[in-house]
């Protein structure tokens, strides 16, 4: 659950190690929700230089999150441009399942949008990034952001929690067809190490297939979804490309925006994750600040 934690924290210090950190302010354990008791935190990284632009870190690895996972190393390619980058620690599994872990982006979300004056940001030009399990819920808030709740006693809950550009890395999207068509990964199969953050719902086969269609962005692709980029290598054994070829596919068939950069025998993470960062920057200067790509990226769009 830890190990892609681990592995994404090792290549973010082996590989922004060098160069200077650009001067950022950084605001910890800002609470922006609780849970049965259980603060839900962020750190907040503002450059000092800002752009007026937000970016949603999704801490995520297996549904498990920690703060010792934040590195501000990771966000450079984002700081160095002026991104004021919101780094979200998430309730964890096994205490808290998928569904659950899903509404604490939605709260994030919220919380930056209500909250962006303080920061420095446009509450309207916000993008979302993450990896694996912070792929699948950056995409999940890409395809279900919704309008907040204007009855709501919470001046966070009247807050939308859409976004309006997506980027990340190897993203679980459709749990009900893994490697292939009818592939059952919901807790099961490949994902069995990781059952814990499925919950209960997963010990039957009916089970697994509502619960599947309720957490896979898949499902939930339409032509108003935000601009979606993913970055995946086809050799990845955890999380197969096939879960980013038919998620682009999907949006081709919507009309949604989609982009998907394959790296070619990669696994699940790789050395020069740096470079594919700065990717992502660019991606949210073309959604979010209107600043084309110099250099288009090699795609399957």
């Amino acid at each position: 659950m830890k190990a892609f934690i681990t592995t994404f924290l090792f290549c973010a210090t082996v590989f922004f190690a060098t160069a200077a950190e650009p001067d950022v302010k950084r605001t910890e354990d800002v609470i922006y929700g609780r849970k049965f008791g259980t603060a839900l935190t962020m750190d907040v990284f503002q450059p000092e230089k800002g752009n007026g632009v937000g970016i949603v870190f999704v801490v995520s690895g297996g549904f498990f999150s920690a703060k010792e996972a934040i590195n501000q190393k990771m966000y450079r390619p984002f700081l160095e441009r002026g991104y004021t980058v919101f780094a979200v620690v998430h309730g964890s599994q096994p205490k808290f399942h998928i569904p659950e872990i899903q509404l604490d982006l939605h709260r994030a979300v919220r919380f930056v949008r209500h909250n962006a004056q303080r920061y420095g940001v446009d509450p309207e030009r916000l993008g979302i990034t993450g990896g694996s399990a912070g792929g699948h819920l950056s995409l999940t808030i890409g395809t279900q952001g919704n309008d907040g709740k204007p009855e709501s006693k919470d001046p966070v809950e009247r807050e939308s929690s859409r976004v309006k550009a997506v980027a990340c890395f190897f993203p679980p999207t459709d749990f009900l067809n893994w490697g292939k068509p009818g592939d059952d990964a919901v807790g099961v199969g490949t994902l069995e190490k990781f059952s814990p953050a499925f919950g209960p719902r997963n010990a039957t086969a009916d089970g697994r297939q509502v619960l599947g269609k309720e957490i896979s962005p898949i499902y939930y692709v339409t032509s108003n979804a935000a601009p979606m980029l993913i970055i995946h290598g086809d050799a990845d054994k955890l999380v197969p490309i096939y879960q980013a070829e038919i998620f682009v596919q999907r949006c081709k068939e919507a009309g949604a925006p989609a982009k998907l950069i394959v790296r070619e025998g990669k696994d699940h993470g790789w050395s020069g994750m740096d470079a594919d960062m700065r990717i992502f920057a660019d991606w949210f200067d073309e959604h979010l600040r209107k600043i084309a790509p110099e250099v288009p990226a090699q795609s399957k769009s």
